[in-house]
């Protein structure tokens, strides 16, 4: 285990905002590209030479992958109703997240990517002002926008826009969790055919995840998912259409009802949900995903010393087993833009998800050895997921991206020459 401050300690609290306002406020700058030291330079760069690539791009649209840095950009966008775990807190508030996004993509796979925040919660206007730049960039991230709202604004764009839209919190969410959970069943020895699996949280996030879970071959019977008021079943009457696709015809109520054996709990909720004396009533070898951040639904210190034939994993960087957004959306981006993918089909979240899980069953680089701590990375109850900093990430899951991307018929460039085979 990483020794790090929480979030909870005022000496973190200082250190965080030192580190977005020193020695230069926020995260991001503009780096030029091209020479831009003499006249002739300046006369390339703007008037009269920038007229050239005007006209062909005026001719062929397309063109703008060749003359601009289209095919390397992302878009950011958010309209701040949906801060990680703050909540409604504007979009100005979600500028230092979007710019921390922006941070990750560079850092891990070497995008371009800016910031937008949109001021407005009418869904329509949000739809409009993203579907009207676009076009701008080689596909657009979309960040902590709430549930409901965020779906049908992700389905009307990937209908408007001519390149890839991808609500992160949503698909990202899903994609690595599933990764995880699918290695972790395999050391449990629990098939996902006969697993019962309880989500606790019914947002942007779980919902993702269901469907993408059913995707891989779990029966929706054996998924329960719980809200703020209980277990989503048939009898309720106050489900809007995304929760109520996951109802069930069960008699089962309460978290304490749901989690009587079950295999697995997948947490998307809030902290120290999960009780000990829950825990102690799922079935043997459970799996926790406690995904509350910073706060998991339960610890894993008390999680362990409950049960010993547990695994358990978080979305924090100090505890084994982070599940984190991290380790999909730069990747899974630069596939798509690598061959020009007009969408991020099911075929390429689940070619994502299923690198991800084979990365983790081979043998761990040395310096991500050296890296966390020096213990052995292998396999097993203590590593079902991939490091966020192993280099492996970037070629192999943008491969199997981009290889997706083009058998699925979704790209209208070809598989790159210098991706693996």
């Amino acid at each position: 285990m990483l020794d790090v401050k929480t979030p909870c300690d005022d000496d973190f609290r200082q250190a965080a905002l030192d580190y977005h306002a020193l020695p230069t406020p926020g995260k991001l700058a503009v780096t030029i590209t091209k020479a831009a030291e003499d006249q002739r330079d300046l006369s390339l760069a703007y008037s009269p030479g920038v007229a050239e690539p005007v006209r062909e791009i005026a001719r062929d649209p397309e063109l703008a992958y060749r003359y601009t840095s289209k095919g390397n950009q992302v878009a950011v966008i958010s309209n701040g109703t949906a801060i990680l775990g703050l909540g409604n807190l504007g979009a100005m508030a979600s500028k230092p997240v979007m710019e921390g996004k922006a941070l990750l993509f560079k850092r891990f796979a070497n995008i371009d990517a800016i910031d937008i925040e949109v001021d407005t919660e009418d869904s329509e206007r949000f739809i409009d002002a993203v579907a009207l730049i676009a076009n701008s960039f080689g596909g657009i991230n979309l960040e902590d926008i709430k549930a409901p709202e965020c779906f049908d604004i992700e389905e009307i764009l990937i209908k408007r826009c001519q390149v890839p839209v991808f609500h992160d919190d949503q698909h990202g969410t899903a994609i690595v969790g599933l990764a995880g959970l699918l290695n972790a069943l395999e050391v449990q020895g629990k098939p996902l055919e006969s697993a019962k699996i309880v989500f606790l949280g019914a947002g942007a996030a779980a919902i993702a995840s269901c469907d993408l879970l059913i995707a891989a071959g779990a029966p929706r019977q054996n998924i329960l998912m719980l809200d703020s008021k209980g277990v989503i079943h048939t009898g309720r009457t106050d489900l809007g259409p995304h929760k109520a696709r996951f109802a069930i015809d069960t008699p089962l109520r309460t978290l304490d009802d749901a989690i009587e054996g079950a295999d697995a709990f997948i947490g998307l909720s809030g902290p120290d949900l999960l009780s000990a004396a829950q825990l102690l009533k799922m079935a043997p070898n459970p799996i926790v995903f406690a995904g509350s951040n910073p706060d998991p639904e339960i610890r894993p210190e008390l999680a362990l010393a409950t049960r010993s034939d547990l695994i358990i994993a978080t979305g924090r960087s100090d505890y084994p087993n982070q599940v984190n957004n991290v380790l999909g959306f730069p990747f899974i981006f630069r596939g798509a833009l690598d061959v020009r993918a007009r969408v991020i089909n099911r075929e390429m979240k689940m070619a994502a998800m299923e690198a991800l899980r084979a990365i983790t069953k081979e043998p761990v680089p040395q310096e991500i050895v050296a890296a966390y701590g020096g213990e052995p990375l292998t396999f097993g109850r203590q590593y079902i997921i991939p490091k966020p900093t192993d280099p492996r990430l970037l070629s192999r899951v943008s491969a199997a991206v981009a290889r997706a991307a083009v058998d699925s018929g979704a790209a209208d460039a070809p598989y790159p020459a210098h991706y693996p085979l």
